[in-house]
């Protein structure tokens, strides 16, 4: 039987997630994380006037990234 190398990861349950409960579950500081916004790394969408973290397109690409393997 053939096994994988590719660690298994749980997709997030939700899509989107407020820059407060990212901070949260990613141990960064709000402050990190806004700043990781304002350049360009994390994916973000606009509801509103609010600035959600698009945690699935973050997770497929972390998953795609050659520094992943």
């Amino acid at each position: 039987m053939e096994t994988s190398n590719t660690p298994h990861v749980p997709a997030p349950q939700v899509p989107v997630m407020t820059i407060e409960r990212f901070s949260e579950l990613s141990g960064l500081s709000p402050d990190t994380v806004r700043g990781q916004l304002n350049q360009g790394n994390l994916p973000v969408i606009k509801v509103g006037r609010r600035r959600l973290i698009n945690v699935a397109l973050f997770t497929a690409e972390c998953l795609q990234s050659e520094d992943w393997n």
